[in-house]
Formats: structure tokens, sequence, C-alpha cells
């Protein structure tokens, strides 16, 4: 606690003595026109007047004098000491030792030396309670002031002394978004992203006093155990995302989704992290006309999807008392974010419409789940803060009922933004699941604050105000961009071989 110096200090001693000098004085004035009132109701002018002056003179010849017995009285007791640290309890015993002993000493003193001028019976216990009262109500605003401002300066300073939270491609469409909601929420943030997309993401944070970027590829041994070392949790979601991305280079998607997973794993272990946070996909769920639950039976019909469920084996078998990941399997995301994409199907449908170009729809009657990608961000900020108990070693489907839609649903609110567009139809695309999001909203609280229209407008609005001119330019699209500079290689042999050896647990 933040202690006065010597000066200060004594200024604020001697204030508060001159305070509580006051007070007592305040309290029998107080204490002998409320006596003189109530004795006088029904006299006579001559009994008014000679009451009133024997109440003068009590105060002028008794308490004056006897009124520094209250400072020094409560001095002795240590009401004037530095209570820093001391406990609630112990601060009103002293405050009531110090109130008695005044009292005590000031009715002692009364009696024997001035009896004919000491208090009545009434008007004593009067004068004794609006002390304490008076003293008590002071002495607890000021605590309750105090309380209040060292709970401020321990907010303020928190972020300071709490351990970071590691998030493993917070530059990329959820993470950037993730971390910016993080920093606003006061934590301490440390990413991890190799920047494979640039680092615009994160350039409206990059300045923040509470960030803390670390470049480097989640596939490096070294560069993961700097990043886990003095984290107190990690929000894994680096990944080649994407069906199209993936198969473009299937031995990194490979090595990022799923072998840096397991490396993962035992690194974060070795730093005693208990807290893990893994971002998987309701496209594990394959193809299904029944309404799945996190306890359903997941056919993946993707690489994408078939290295997030072998990347969830690995943590649940991994759980242990010190070790509590929770897997969050995300609904198909829209929206914008500080790193905007289309190649998700509302934002690239949208995108189109808002430029004139026909929308095309594969397999409209397939149902998908979707989430805007706030909500996401919100989804993680709940697992994060929610007790362990609750979630740790547990599975999330992250999204809403309200959220299910068939693909000819999504291109009909489209279309009543765009009434102009045009809408075609290709039987292709076989994946079909609705999901049931019952368990993050029963046990976490958790649900969605925006809707499907919400993320058509302001993708609507975003290209009506000029801000993005190209939804097709490489930028927005994973797979494009990946195309055009080349999927990220391992920096060294070593690497390579570090990933080799965990992607083979995969097989056994």
């Amino acid at each position: 606690m933040l202690r006065f110096q010597p000066k200060t200090q004594m200024r604020a001693v001697l204030s508060t003595v001159v305070a509580d000098f006051l007070m007592v004085h305040t309290c029998l004035v107080f204490t002998l026109v409320g006596s003189w009132i109530r004795g006088t109701q029904a006299a006579s002018q001559g009994v008014v007047l000679a009451e009133a002056h024997d109440a003068v003179n009590q105060y002028l010849y008794l308490f004056v004098p006897l009124s520094l017995i209250f400072p020094a009285a409560f001095f002795l007791s240590g009401i004037y000491k530095d209570q820093s640290g001391w406990t609630l309890s112990r601060r009103v015993m002293t405050l009531l030792r110090g109130i008695t002993v005044g009292l005590i000493l000031f009715l002692t003193v009364s009696l024997v030396f001035l009896p004919d001028k000491s208090l009545g019976t009434r008007t004593l216990m009067l004068f004794c309670a609006s002390l304490i009262a008076v003293l008590a109500s002071a002495r607890f605003s000021e605590w309750t002031m105090l309380r209040s401002s060292e709970t401020s300066r321990a907010a303020r300073s928190a972020p300071e002394l709490r351990r970071p939270v590691l998030v493993i491609g917070g530059a990329g469409y959820i993470g950037s978004l993730l971390v910016s909601k993080l920093l606003s929420n006061g934590d301490r943030v440390r990413v991890l992203d190799s920047l494979v997309y640039g680092d615009g993401a994160l350039r409206d944070v990059i300045n923040h006093p509470n960030l803390e970027l670390i470049v480097g590829d989640c596939r490096n041994l070294q560069t993961v155990s700097r990043a886990v070392s003095g984290a107190d949790s990690i929000i894994h979601l680096a990944a080649i995302v994407g069906d199209p991305a993936c198969e473009q280079d299937r031995q990194t998607a490979l090595e990022v989704n799923y072998a840096a997973t397991r490396m993962l794993i035992e690194v974060a272990k070795g730093h005693d992290i208990k807290r893990f946070l893994f971002a998987s996909s309701c496209s594990v769920y394959g193809a299904s006309d029944d309404l799945m639950e996190e306890t359903s039976r997941i056919t993946p019909i993707s690489l994408y999807a078939s290295t997030k469920v072998d990347s969830e084996r690995a943590l649940l078998e991994a759980c242990t008392k010190t070790f509590q990941p929770t897997i969050l399997r995300l609904a198909t995301v829209f929206g914008l974010s500080p790193r905007p994409r289309f190649d998700l199907v509302v934002n690239l449908l949208t995108a189109k419409a808002a430029q004139g170009h026909p929308i095309t729809i594969f397999n409209g009657d397939q149902w998908r789940p979707f989430i805007h990608v706030s909500d996401v961000a919100d989804g993680f900020l709940t697992v994060l803060t929610a007790p362990l108990s609750k979630v740790g070693g547990e599975i999330f489907n992250v999204g809403d009922d309200r959220l299910n839609y068939t693909l000819t649903q999504v291109a009909e609110e489209i279309f009543a933004q765009f009434p102009s567009a045009r809408i075609e139809h290709t039987p292709t695309d076989m994946r079909n699941y609705r999901v049931c999001f019952n368990k993050i909203r029963t046990r976490l609280a958790f649900q969605c604050s925006h809707t499907l229209i919400d993320g058509i407008e302001e993708i609507r609005d975003t290209f009506a105000q000029g801000r993005i001119l190209d939804y097709s330019n490489y930028q927005y699209s994973n797979q494009k961009f990946l195309k055009l500079v080349g999927c990220p290689s391992n920096q060294d042999d070593v690497d390579g071989s570090v990933m080799a050896a965990f992607a083979q647990i995969v097989h056994n």
C-alpha cells in the first residue's frame, strides 16, 4: 500500500485531529441545545433564560477546558497511527477504545474537579451516543473512500502484476479482434504470430503498453517456449484456415494445424499452464441431418476438419488436474474484423451483392451454423474468465441456435438488403450440419449479440462508404494469399524434424 511521506503524514494527522476536535464540540453543543429545549418546554421566560445561561456556562467552563482530553485519549489509543494494512475489526476496536477512554476521563475529571458544573445523566447519555455516532460515521466514510481508492489503484496496476494471456495467431481474423478486446478489459496480452498475412490487423494496438508481440513460427520449439514462459493462459488460434487453403499445401497444414498443437501441449504442460483454449470448428461434424451436440459423432470430410479432430483428441488425452484444455468448436464465422476476410460464405456473398455480382449458392438446402466474429471473441473471453471447474477438459459449440441457417436462407437475407442481386444455385458441396449450442448457453450464459443481418449490413455499409474497394483482392482470401506468396515453410531442418515427429503421433 502507498504510505504517506513524513511531512505529508504529519499534515494529514493534524487535519484529522482538528476535524475530530470540531466534531466533539459539535456533539456537545447539539447535546446542550437539545437538553435545554427539552427542559424548558412550557417554562416561563425567566426559566428559559436561566437554563440557557447554565448551558453556556457548562460549555465555556466545563467542556472547553476538558475537551482537550479527547484528542489526547484518541492519540494514546492509537487512532492517529498509520493504519495501512489494518483489518476493519482492528480499526473499529481502536476507534471504540479511543472514544471510551476519552469519555471515562472526561466524566472522571468533571465529577471530581467540577461537580457543580457536570452534565446531567440524560445529557451525558445523549452526548455519548451522538459522539459515537458522529465519529464512527466519519471514520467509516473515510475508510470506505480509502478502500475505494486502494481498489482503484489495484485495478490500474493489476495488468502490470498479472501474467499475460498468450494469443497464438493473434494477428489473424479472429485473433486481432480478440486481442483488442482483451486489452480493453485491462489484460496483459502476448501475441505470437508469424505475420504471414502482415501486421496490419494489429496496427491500432501495436503501441499499447500491455501488448507484447513476438514475431515467430508456432512450429519453432524455441520461439514457442519463449512465448509460453511466464504466461497465465493460452488461446491457440494459429492455423491454416479453410479447406482450399489446407489443400494447397497439405504438409504445411498438417504441421501448423496438428503437429504444432501437439508440441504446444508439451511446452504448456512444462510451464505449468492450466488454462488452454483451442479454436476448433463445427466443420468436424461433416455431413449429417441431425442436430449436432458436443457428444455427437464427428465425421470430418476435409483435411482442415481432420486436423482439428486430431488436435482435439490430443488435447483431451493430455488433460490432467494441472492441464485443463478447453475446446471451442466455432460456427461458421462472418462479419468484419481488423483483418477482413471475403473467403467466408456470408462475407463473400454480401460483398458480391454489394458490387453487383451474382450470388452463387452451392447446394442451398444445406444447413450451417453462423456466428459473428465479435461474438467469437466474446465466446473466448467468456470461457477464459469462467471457473476452470466449469470449462476444464470440456468441449463447447460456440454459436447460437438462432443462427442455424440454410444457404438459401442466407441468400434471402442478403437479397433483402440488395433487391437487385441475382442468385444462382449450384448443386455441389454436400456438407450439411445444424448445431446445438445449449451447453454454452446454459453452463456459461453465453449468447450471440449479433444477428446475420447485422453482419450483412456492416459489410454493405463498408462498401457503400468506400472503405473496401475490391473484395476479390488476394489480401482478403487465405487461399489466394498463400497461393501468391506461398505457404510458410519451416525455417530450418530441426523444425522440420520436430514437426515430423509430432505429426507421426496422429497415425499411431
